[in-house]
């Protein structure tokens, strides 16, 4: 018996309202996995959902978030719902946060004190010697990852520093390895109707007062795992309309790559987003009950 109902998809794709009308229609609630929507302060900038949603605005914006503690809570969230209500709804486009929430992702440890620093001054002052000692560190890493990808390069080169991977041997997303019995939704949505949503979102974020928003985030100070929020530095430097318009530009790449993870996901069905959420929904639970 299905345990939890999984709805992935791109940004703009309408995957919050599918997944709380799923969960209506359960009697259960859903389950945020989105690195950003963890934190209070922003909830414009990150779209979060209206109503209450277990993991969204638990975390300060000066605090860090790692996949490993976001794992932990989203298990516990999981079996929460799945004891009380027999099933959670669990949602997001950020996939590796998917994968922590619904697998026992090994999550590698923290760098030890003082290498995450050194490895930031190494990559900083000639990221492409850095790159050639990943190369020699780890190959499949440092094909993997760009020589310009800073943040990637820091964390390949700090994983290879512990003895582990940034590309491990088995890269799979999922096999049958999912906590509890799992059905996992992608959300699709022709890319010309994604433009217009990303376009439409993007104008009503502004219209909310998202340049207050980010001005006010910014004067209390966000910790380095916020400020990769899609949209804060380019509210934060550039003019509206210029903001706006890379704003699109990076949601649409996003949106794209987020594609490319659902590709990924095993044993994914695809769902046609173009219809009211309700009945999307009513398409998602179709499956469903076909896995009885």
């Amino acid at each position: 018996m299905v345990r939890v109902i999984a709805v992935f998809g791109p940004t703009a794709s309408g995957k919050t309202a599918v997944a709380e009308a799923v969960a209506d229609r359960l009697g259960t609630e859903v389950v945020s996995c989105d690195a950003l929507q963890v934190y209070r302060g922003l909830p414009i900038l990150t779209n979060q959902p209206s109503r209450p949603t277990a993991l969204v605005g638990i975390r300060a914006l000066d605090e860090e978030m790692s996949v490993g503690a976001y794992a932990a809570l989203a298990h516990e969230a999981i079996d929460l719902l799945v004891g009380r209500c027999g099933t959670a709804v669990v949602s997001g486009g950020t996939g590796l946060y998917l994968r922590a929430a619904l697998a026992d992702l090994a999550v590698p440890p923290p760098p030890a004190p003082g290498v995450r620093v050194r490895i930031r001054t190494e990559v900083a002052r000639d990221p492409v010697a850095a790159h050639k000692r990943l190369t020699t560190l780890d190959p499949r890493a440092a094909a993997a990852v760009h020589v310009n990808d800073e943040r990637r390069l820091v964390r390949a080169l700090e994983l290879a520093a512990a003895g582990e991977s940034l590309v491990p041997d088995d890269d799979r997303l999922w096999a049958s390895t999912t906590r509890h019995l799992t059905l996992i939704v992608g959300i699709d949505v022709p890319p010309a109707e994604l433009e217009r949503r990303i376009v439409a979102r993007t104008d009503a974020m502004f219209e909310q007062g998202v340049v207050d928003e980010v001005r006010e985030a910014l004067r209390t100070g966000v910790s380095q795992t916020a400020a990769k929020a899609l949209g804060l530095a380019e509210i934060a430097a550039l003019p509206e309309m210029e903001a706006r318009e890379r704003i699109v530009v990076r949601t649409r790449r996003y949106a794209a790559y987020q594609r490319k993870w659902m590709r990924r996901i095993p044993g994914l069905v695809s769902v046609d987003g173009t219809r009211r959420p309700e009945e999307v929904a009513d398409a998602v639970l179709e499956v469903a009950r076909a896995r009885q």
